[in-house]
């Protein structure tokens, strides 16, 4: 052949190997065969298995779920909060601004049915352990941080606001505390590397942090300066606070792909 004389191979195996993997794809080897074999003669040639030309399967890479009671405990966090203070709002004779009344005043002592709020403070609080403990997957120090904020969180129910309003300098350390410590726990929850589930990555978790600290600085300067929407803020960092645990326990239910080696074939 006159590629042979020229020493082409390296030319005749790069048009010949297109055009021998199409009819082995669809099991037609007969066809493929002969132009398979005189490309795999050039002494650069890489080997074709006729019939087949695999690519590297993609590398699972796979985290430790999360068990069912991990979830379910952090699916029931939010919907007992809101129950909570809900139920605390239709119990009491007096009308409730949820808009200037913060939730803490539901649980103040002398308040009608305060045991509900009260109730729901430890319940949730509950909850929050018992997903830290679950969420394997993230940071140990953000895990730590979020069990301890929970717990800390119990402990405003034990020491509540006094009666007929003002404050409680016990009662707030502990509320700042466990606020704070709900706040900051997605930055050392985070982790590196391709089978990450999305909400533990380094960017989620800025991100995460971020917006819960603009809530946060929303709530303490309602409180401070007593513009008139403490209970609203309260509410929304709350909620903000039992959202985002959930979100990272529902990335980590699936593991991930991540495509390794020399996956460049085109599809």
């Amino acid at each position: 052949m006159a590629w042979a004389r020229s020493a082409a191979w390296d030319h005749q195996w790069t048009l010949s190997r297109p055009v021998a993997d199409p009819p082995s794809r669809i099991g037609r080897a007969d066809y493929s065969a002969p132009l398979a074999g005189s490309g795999q003669q050039a002494p650069s040639a890489g080997t074709l298995a006729t019939g087949s030309r695999r690519r590297p399967a993609p590398n699972v890479v796979t985290v430790r779920d999360v068990p069912w009671w991990g979830l379910a405990s952090w699916a029931a966090a939010p919907v007992l909060m809101v129950g909570g203070w809900t139920i605390a709002t239709s119990l009491r004779p007096q009308p409730v601004d949820p808009v200037a009344d913060t939730v803490s005043a539901l649980a103040a002592v002398g308040a009608a049915h305060r045991w509900v709020m009260t109730l729901t403070f430890l319940g949730v609080g509950v909850c929050d352990i018992v997903t830290g403990l679950a969420l394997r997957p993230a940071g140990a120090a953000g895990r730590l941080m979020l069990v301890a904020g929970a717990a800390v969180g119990m402990l405003v129910a034990a020491f509540p606001q006094p009666a007929g309003g003002g404050g409680s300098p016990l009662h707030a350390i502990w509320a700042a505390a466990g606020f704070g410590a709900l706040t900051a726990w997605p930055a050392g929850a985070c982790r590196r590397g391709p089978g990450v589930p999305w909400a533990l990555r380094p960017a989620a978790c800025a991100v995460a942090v971020a917006v819960l600290a603009l809530l946060l600085a929303w709530f303490a300067a309602e409180v401070v300066t007593g513009a008139g929407q403490a209970g609203l803020a309260e509410r929304v960092l709350g909620l903000a606070q039992a959202a985002w645990p959930l979100t990272v326990v529902l990335s980590c239910r699936h593991p991930l792909r991540a495509a390794v080696g020399p996956a460049a074939y085109p599809t």
